[in-house]
C-alpha cells in the first residue's frame, strides 16, 4: 500500500525548486524524485534532503531536456514506479535579451529550455495521469509571460507559450480529478537573477516565500499561482494597459 507521496522534480537544482522540495519533506517523510542534467548537483541536493528528512525516499536521475524521446524515456521510467502525486517541472533560464536579438541560436536555445521543454515534460507526464485520473501537473511559468516587454521578449515569449499550454491542459482535464497548476513568480533572488540585483528600480522575493507560496498553492488546488501575491494585481494592470500607453513605458 502507497504510504508516501510520490513528488517528481524537473530541473531539481534550481533555486525555487530545492526550497519546494524541502518544504514537502519538512511535512512529512516523501517519495521524491530528483530529475536533473548536472549528476554532482542532483547528488548534492538529494544529501542535502536526506539529512533534512531521514525518512523521506529520495531518488536521482540525470535526464535529457531538449530531446522528445528522451524526455519520454525518463518520465516513462518514473511513473513505473508508482503513480505520480505531483510533479512539479521547474527548469529553465533567463537568458540575456540583448544576446538573443543578436545571436539566433541564442533564441532558439532560450525558447526551447524555458518554452519546449516543460511543454513536452508535462505533456509526457499528463499522459500517464490522463490513464490513473490521478496527479498534479504544476509548471513554473513567469509573470513574463503575461504581456511582450522590451526587456525580456524573447523568455517572456517562451514563458507565455507555457501559459497558453497550461491553460489548454487544464481545459483538457477540467472534468477529471488530474490537476493543472500554473506558477508565474516574479523576479526571485536566486542565481539566475543575479544580475538584475544591480538595478535599483527591481525588488527581489525572497526564494523561501516564493516556495512556501507554491507548496501552500499546489496543496489548497489553486489552478493559477502569482509569487508573491502582488503580482497579480501588478500583471493584471499592464495587460490591460492599452497600447499607446504601455508603448511609453521603459519596462
Amino acid at each position: 500500500m502507497k504510504n508516501k507521496k510520490k513528488i517528481v522534480i524537473i530541473g531539481a537544482t534550481s533555486t525555487i525548486a530545492k526550497r519546494c522540495a524541502r518544504l514537502w519533506a519538512q511535512e512529512q517523510p516523501i517519495d521524491l524524485t530528483l530529475v536533473g542534467r548536472d549528476l554532482d548537483r542532483i547528488k548534492r541536493v538529494a544529501a542535502d534532503l536526506k539529512v533534512r528528512s531521514p525518512q523521506s525516499e529520495i531518488q536521482i536521475l540525470q535526464a535529457e531536456f531538449l530531446d522528445p524521446t528522451a524526455i519520454q524515456t525518463t518520465v516513462d521510467s518514473i511513473v513505473a514506479h508508482g503513480e505520480v502525486d505531483v510533479a512539479l517541472i521547474a527548469h529553465g533560464s533567463l537568458p540575456e535579451q540583448t544576446k538573443c536579438q543578436n545571436d539566433l541560436l541564442a533564441s532558439r536555445e532560450a525558447l526551447e529550455i524555458n518554452g519546449v521543454s516543460p511543454v513536452l515534460y508535462a505533456e509526457a507526464f499528463s499522459k500517464h495521469m490522463a490513464k490513473t485520473n490521478h496527479g498534479v501537473i504544476a509548471l513554473i511559468g513567469s509573470v513574463a509571460g503575461d504581456r511582450g516587454r522590451k526587456s525580456n521578449y524573447v523568455y517572456g515569449a517562451a514563458k507565455g507559450l507555457v501559459t497558453r499550454y497550461a491553460q489548454g491542459l487544464q481545459h483538457r482535464f477540467a472534468k477529471t480529478k488530474v490537476k493543472v497548476v500554473l506558477i508565474k513568480p516574479g523576479p526571485t533572488d536566486t542565481p539566475m537573477t543575479a544580475s538584475l540585483k544591480d538595478q535599483s528600480s527591481v525588488k527581489l522575493a525572497s526564494v523561501e516565500d516564493v516556495a512556501r507560496q507554491i507548496v501552500k498553492g499546489i496543496a489548497a488546488g489553486k489552478t493559477v499561482i502569482y509569487a508573491p501575491n502582488k503580482w497579480l494585481l501588478i500583471m493584471t494592470i499592464i495587460r490591460l494597459l492599452p497600447s499607446f500607453l504601455f508603448n511609453k513605458m521603459d519596462i
